[in-house]
């Protein structure tokens, strides 16, 4: 696998650098400081295109968000694991909105490599404090699988859990022999069944459920 690195601070990008290769899970291509060079970096080259991009949120000039939303407006298929210190719920809903595959806290850097290698699997990465911080009412320890498997069916459920992999409709329409408009419909439905406004919440909640 292949990363690179966006932070302001070099000693953060030294550190993971180290971290992740002397893990074995992954090369780095490239770091920066700014969202800026990051988009340069990441554009100028398909060669130089990282499996996952490390990235984090608050930098001089070009935030990370707003780096995260270049990147994805060229790259549908790119995957960004934001690394930060801040465990804001803005935030944290802002990258998940622009499809990012994964929101971890910086104090977490065990956990970065693991991250990275369920990010290539196909799957959304959330961090605990991430997970406590959107935690939904009614996910209360020991509530949260049973509830949801009450109020869904196995098919609802089924959509869910793709939704939770960062699967579009048309997607998870091929995964499970559907339309696209009957997956549109379905999660529509998913929604005023758990009282929810979109999609990354019924994301979080379904892996909230699921480590519970």
């Amino acid at each position: 696998m292949k990363t690179a690195i966006v932070d302001d601070d070099p000693i953060v990008c030294s550190s993971l650098s180290t971290i992740v290769t002397a893990s074995g899970a992954a090369e780095v291509l490239w770091t920066a400081d700014n969202g800026d060079d990051a988009v340069r970096l990441y554009e100028q080259d398909p060669a130089n295109r990282p499996d996952v991009l490390l990235l984090d949120i608050q930098m001089p000039g070009t935030d990370g968000l707003e780096a995260a939303r270049r990147i994805l407006q060229r790259d549908k298929a790119a995957r960004i694991l934001f690394l930060t210190t801040f465990a804001d719920k803005s935030y944290i809903a802002q990258a998940l909105s622009l499809g990012a595959k994964g929101y971890l806290i910086k104090q977490d850097v065990k956990s970065v490599a693991p991250a990275m290698l369920a990010v290539m699997a196909g799957q959304i990465v959330l961090g605990s404090r991430v997970l406590d911080t959107l935690q939904l009412p009614g996910n209360e320890a020991g509530s949260g699988r049973q509830q949801l498997s009450d109020a869904l069916s196995e098919r609802e459920r089924d959509i869910a859990e793709l939704v939770s992999q960062g699967l579009d409709n048309r997607d998870i329409a091929h995964q499970l022999f559907l339309s696209e408009g009957t997956v549109r419909n379905r999660i529509s439905g998913i929604l005023d069944k758990l009282g929810m406004a979109n999609r990354t919440q019924l994301a979080v909640a379904w892996i909230d459920a699921q480590r519970r």
